[in-house]
């Protein structure tokens, strides 16, 4: 495993608001990851981090989005082949984020 990808978006949505649009945003995802054909193996709420592992193409990613009051962190562990991708794979989480976390 490379180096974890770690992504912090800030936000003034407040920590209730802020977890309940992720969940949104993933509960309107999922059906994008089908289409993809991604696998979702876990997804799953523990108070206020969500801790994930998708499959795809013989590649696993997992890692985990903790939700705080005034920032979201988001943590991915990328295999070998997809860290090659990270930077362009940051920017797309850190865009999607911002856009998730500020749009009215």
């Amino acid at each position: 495993m490379a180096k974890p990808l770690i992504v912090e978006i800030p936000h003034d949505l407040g920590l209730a608001e802020a977890r309940r649009r992720i969940a949104d945003g993933i509960t309107q995802a999922d059906g994008l990851f089908t289409k993809a054909g991604i696998a979702v193996e876990k997804m799953a709420w523990t108070d206020d981090r969500l801790d994930f592992a998708m499959a795809a193409m013989g590649q696993k990613v997992d890692g985990q989005v903790d939700v705080r009051p005034e920032t979201v962190r988001v943590e991915v562990r990328l295999p070998l082949l997809l860290a090659l991708f990270a930077q362009q794979i940051q920017k797309k989480v850190g865009k999607e984020g911002n856009l998730l976390l500020t749009k009215k």
